[in-house]
């Protein structure tokens, strides 16, 4: 019985073995691949190995065929990421600062099943971070996780939460919040979020890697006030990182169109005003590089909507006209 269930069991083997064995550079002759299954308890013969790659190619496999000598061969052609991709994943999580160097390596290794095995000995990576440490524990990864179950369910976190003392030792102390998002940046996740009313129901940013741990509790989370709202959105996108995206409406004085045009591209679409001005709709990375683009037009550019982004710019520019103030 037990070689009737292997028996079974061919195709899948097969489709594995052109996965894990087979590329372009790699490729198996049919009685190699009838080798190879006896070797597993197998039986199977050519003219059944002919229809059984047809099978696996009608149910989207992509196994190509070339030749070695007089024979036919086979290996797995396309796949799900190709080499750069994978390489490009496996770079980010090998640099990245909240994942553990163990939590790194386990990843990698399953990234590395998606290739050859003749391949995946490249994807571990060696990539060298500059005065950067790798995070000690797989808690920022748990935290991460924590809240965005809160949020998907509209419900609030307790967080245990680490601050540091004069002597530099953690302090731990209980706070529940309402989540409302997560953002990346300066190599720091941030969970944006109220606090309860006892603790002054403020919003706030809160770095993960401060957490010691997080739960979701069956309490729904508190709503923001328009006010909180406005904050919260603040939160998002802070001027002094490069922050979300946010669809803008500019308005420009009408010979600045080529100067638009540069920075947004040809198929931004323009819509003339009364008098000399225009405006127009985009998605702007809000940051440091895109505040310093539209200031250089002085009053020739403003931003129309939404208000917060109008704010957070004014406030922008009040700090620098507050450096050279003639009074200090």
């Amino acid at each position: 019985m037990a070689g009737v269930s292997r028996q079974k069991q061919k195709l899948l083997v097969m489709e594995q073995l052109f996965r894990s064995r087979t590329d372009e550079a790699h490729a198996i002759t049919g009685n190699q691949l009838i080798d190879i299954l006896a070797d597993m308890g197998i039986k199977a013969e050519r003219k059944t190995i002919y229809d059984d790659i047809a099978t696996l190619n009608d149910a989207g496999l992509n196994i190509q065929t070339t030749k070695i000598g007089h024979s036919n061969a086979y290996y797995m052609g396309d796949r799900l990421f190709d080499e750069e991709e994978l390489a490009a994943i496996c770079d980010a999580v090998a640099t990245s600062r909240f994942l553990t160097i163990k939590r790194s390596g386990e990843l990698i290794r399953k990234l590395q099943t998606l290739t050859s095995e003749h391949k995946a000995p490249a994807l571990r990576r060696s990539v060298h971070i500059e005065n950067r440490t790798k995070s000690s524990g797989d808690a920022t990864y748990k935290i991460i996780d924590a809240a965005q179950q809160a949020i998907f369910a509209d419900r609030q976190l307790e967080l245990n939460l680490g601050d540091s003392g004069s002597d530099k030792k953690k302090q731990g102390r209980t706070e529940r919040v309402s989540p409302f998002n997560v953002v990346w940046e300066n190599d720091h996740y941030y969970i944006i979020c109220r606090t309860g009313d006892e603790n002054g129901g403020e919003v706030c940013r809160i770095r993960a890697d401060r957490i010691s741990s997080a739960t979701v509790v069956d309490e729904k989370r508190v709503s923001p006030s328009l006010d909180e709202e406005l904050e919260l959105r603040k939160l998002k996108a802070p001027l002094k990182n490069k922050g979300a995206a946010e669809d803008l409406r500019i308005r420009f004085k009408n010979e600045l169109v080529d100067e638009v045009l540069d920075r947004f591209g040809d198929r931004t679409v323009i819509h003339p005003e009364e008098g000399d001005t225009f405006y127009i709709d985009a998605v702007v990375q809000l940051s440091p590089d895109f505040w310093g683009w539209l200031a250089r037009f002085g009053e020739d550019a403003r931003i129309v909507s939404p208000d917060y982004v109008g704010e957070m710019t004014a406030e922008w520019l009040k700090k620098i006209a507050a450096m050279y103030s003639t009074n200090d």
